[in-house]
């Protein structure tokens, strides 16, 4: 057994984790622990890993056999069910860092605010948080990745810290969020998704509006209303606006009348009047499907110039493949269609031409009413990422994208699903 006596939970949580053989299995993502009266010392039960296809299992402490040099090293197989926490269980990293508590020092307690937990093997071979490092002081976090926290940092044995147990209201969650700031919004939206409710609604009230949006628009229908609703309507309002326009438009669609017309009072006229529009249509229809925002210029725009607002990253891949030309104004609803231009037709072409010179015209655009089955049919029979969408007078209102349209013809609970694990 090569184990260190003490290891910080904050250095273990992104190591590696190998098999007996040396092949990786995963990344540590968080510890989990339970609290019992019987107990001096919380108990360490096992660990969170993330495996290949981000799905997160646990791993028990009994099947940890080194925590040293920069990796963990298990025993036997590591079921591969994804991992479900317990009532009774509790998340070090997403729950207890940044939680508030009483440390009772012989020359007087003092309030801080939990930074870090170091855990250690006993005899045996349980696991135990052995010591907690505290920063004095309860202020509310909102750092950025290069602000310094204010305070002294003590640490302290886990017996001499009262309130470790507790969820405290408006327990910060910038700490967090700095440690899966690398995660993609689908993957974080995997963690949210997993946290308890009353966590969920602090982490959302961390992230800024747009990584909120883009992490909402990855979140289960439940989720996505839960936290809309736990926010002040102003912000939930900013929110809105951040995302998709068709996502918000499905988001708002799961909403009472009342709550959508709040917050779309709340919004800038321009983009409540998008959002009108696209809850106007029905939603297995082009129109409810579409987002009002594709990528659009005017047939004198360059090559160069085209390619360089594809390039942005805010654009996703799947708008960024098409670009869509009009007449001005180029705005929805713009002036009138002319026709597309894809992305591999750009890159094969001098960057000095216009791409006027190289449209698409073969592509016939849907009207808003088109049904879902259209849709699909158009995508499918000439291999299009987005098809456009005109109203009677020609003039482009939206596109409609293929990762809108599987939205649509998965199941409803499809998010839900991507998350269990297949066993052969």
């Amino acid at each position: 057994m090569s184990t260190p006596s003490r290891v910080f939970v904050g250095r273990l949580t992104s190591l590696s984790v190998f098999d007996p053989l040396g092949d990786q299995v995963g990344r540590v993502r968080d510890v989990v622990v339970t609290f019992t009266a019987s107990r001096r010392r919380p108990r360490v039960i096992g660990l969170v890993v993330e495996v290949p296809g981000r799905r997160r299992v646990f791993v028990p402490m009994t099947r940890v056999t080194s925590v040293d040099g920069g990796q963990v090293i298990t025993t036997g197989l590591v079921n591969m069910r994804r991992f479900e926490q317990r009532a009774n269980e509790v998340l070090v990293m997403a729950e207890i860092l940044e939680r508030p508590v009483t440390v009772n020092d012989p020359e007087g307690a003092y309030e801080a605010t939990v930074e870090d937990v170091a855990i250690e093997r006993e005899r045996g071979r349980d696991w135990s948080i052995s010591k907690v490092y505290v920063r004095q002081g309860t202020q509310k976090s909102s750092l950025g990745p290069f602000r310094r926290r204010r305070g002294t940092t003590v640490l302290v044995p886990v017996e001499d810290v009262s309130g470790i147990h507790r969820h405290a209201e408006g327990q910060s969650a910038a700490m967090l969020l700095e440690t899966y700031d690398e995660l993609k919004s689908a993957d974080l939206a995997e963690v949210i998704h997993d946290l308890p409710k009353r966590r969920r609604a602090e982490v959302a009230e961390a992230m800024d509006d747009a990584r909120l949006a883009d992490v909402l628009e990855e979140l289960p229908e439940d989720d996505q209303v839960e936290i809309l609703e736990g926010l002040p309507v102003d912000r939930a309002a900013d929110v809105l606006e951040a995302m998709e326009p068709d996502d918000a438009t499905d988001l708002l669609h799961n909403l009472p009348e009342e709550k959508q017309e709040e917050l779309l009072r709340r919004m800038e006229p321009d983009e409540a009047a998008d959002l009108r529009r696209l809850l106007s249509y029905d939603e297995e229809s082009a129109g409810g499907m579409m987002t009002t925002e594709p990528v659009i210029l005017g047939p004198e725009a360059s090559i160069a110039e085209a390619l360089a607002v594809v390039r942005r990253a805010e654009i996703s891949p799947a708008l960024a493949s098409t670009v869509y030309v009009c007449r001005a104004p180029h705005e929805t609803p713009t002036g009138k269609f002319l026709g597309i231009v894809h992305i591999q037709r750009l890159l094969r072409e001098p960057p000095h031409g216009a791409i006027g010179a190289i449209l698409d015209k073969e592509i016939e655009p849907l009207t808003a009413d088109a049904p879902l089955g259209q849709v699909t049919r158009i995508l499918a029979t000439y291999n299009l990422v987005g098809v456009p969408v005109v109203d009677d007078e020609g003039r482009l209102i939206g596109a409609v994208t293929v990762d809108d349209v599987l939205d649509h013809i998965l199941p409803d609970d499809w998010r839900e699903e991507r998350r269990e694990v297949t066993h052969g």
